[in-house]
């Protein structure tokens, strides 16, 4: 009998150098006495030994199942720690965040991002937290802001070149604007030369189609490999690569430089009008639309402005083009139509709101927007208020 278990715990000794070799280790070998207080092993001896030991008649493997007590204990496997991913790279796309100065992750440019939410026009931005603070700016739906902090149902905003407070109830932040942001982000191709030739074609030897001024931000269709397809004018156009950068970018807020009644020679009726036009930005553009507030393309837009003053346009650019008197740009005044080409003719109108600014129902991504006046060489100016 001891020489049988002398085997036993000689192959026990090889089996466990054996098993430790794939990562296991076995301890706590006794004998039938320490058993005695402890419950039976479920661990497989008899299978396990069975591999390892030679069988014969005198049930070796039986023997040391009944008789001894070996407890696995599994070597952990080291786990990959999971790389961070932070809320806003779980709910972004990854194309629009990248890190500011600061190595801050931001959603094209905000770090803190609010986004605007009203069903029509736009969200006055104030120089208080009141309900009677001065207008300092206007900023329309799914437009991008930073958010600087809240009070009393107020939070302070900057966004573009203005800065100012706007209604907690119509802006969404932290993880209800990630939510939202990706299908409010625009494509856009900010020009980098003077008068830069829009084409028909992508190619140098296709017509110019208009001409467009440094420093603009003109809609992405589709970026090839030199050229870039724009929405320009109510139409398509291509620019070079070569003079203008791509980018991802929010709506932002847009300052209004408010018209004094009579100042500059400017008429009542002409600040009525374009303080009334004003109150439509942010509003949709919609191809065919004459209904203000509710949904208009850009001669609609102008069309039911001047209506409401008394003054009848037909709902047609070119047509328009054609009614009142022609004016140099240089003479516009607050209230006068600006008209942009497009292939040799008129696709587009605009309503001068002075400053060098228009207001205008710029495409179905942008709705109605405030530009500059010569973000495109104007085709033609129109005076048709008094």
């Amino acid at each position: 009998m001891k020489q049988i278990i002398t085997r036993i715990l000689s192959t026990i000794t090889v089996t466990c150098l054996t098993l430790g070799a794939v990562g296991a280790t076995w301890s706590e070998v006794s004998f039938a006495k320490e058993m005695q207080h402890k419950k039976p092993a479920n661990a497989g001896v008899c299978s396990v030994l069975s591999k390892n030991l030679k069988q014969d008649n005198t049930g070796i493997c039986s023997a040391v199942a009944q008789n001894l007590e070996i407890t696995p204990s599994f070597v952990k496997e080291k786990k990959t720690p999971k790389s961070k991913v932070s809320k806003m790279e779980a709910l972004v796309d990854r194309k629009f965040i990248e890190k500011n100065k600061k190595g801050q992750l931001t959603v094209c440019g905000y770090h803190n991002l609010g986004l605007v939410k009203v069903d029509d026009g736009n969200l006055n931005v104030r120089k208080t937290p009141k309900k009677n603070g001065r207008i300092v700016g206007k900023i329309t739906n799914k437009a991008g802001c930073e958010v600087l902090r809240e009070k009393n149902g107020w939070t302070k905003i900057r966004s573009g070149k203005v800065k100012g407070w706007v209604s907690s109830d119509y802006l969404l932040t932290g993880k209800a604007a990630l939510k939202k942001v990706n299908k409010a982000v625009l494509h856009v191709a900010k020009v980098d030369a003077d008068n830069l030739r829009v084409r028909s074609k992508a190619s140098t030897d296709s017509r110019v189609i208009t001409k467009v001024a440094k420093g603009e931000r003109l809609e992405v269709v589709k970026v090839l490999d030199d050229w870039i397809k724009v929405e320009i004018n109510g139409g398509k156009g291509y620019i070079s690569k070569d003079y203008a950068d791509t980018s991802y970018e929010l709506k932002e807020a847009a300052t209004l430089k408010e018209l004094a009644s009579g100042e500059n020679g400017v008429s009542d009726t002409r600040t009525s009008l374009v303080q009334f036009a004003l109150q439509f930005v942010g509003g949709r553009y919609v191809w065919g639309g004459t209904r203000l507030g509710v949904g208009v393309d850009c001669s609609g837009f102008t069309m039911g402005v001047f209506a409401r003053y008394g003054i009848y346009l037909p709902h047609y650019s070119g047509a328009q083009a054609g009614c009142g008197t022609r004016i140099s740009a240089s003479e516009a005044r607050p209230g006068d139509l600006f008209f942009y080409s497009h292939g040799g003719r008129i696709g587009h109108v605009a309503i001068y709101i002075g400053g060098g600014q228009i207001v205008h129902a710029q495409s179905t991504r942008t709705g109605i927007v405030i530009s500059n006046a010569f973000y495109s060489s104007p085709a033609c100016v129109v005076r048709v208020l008094p």
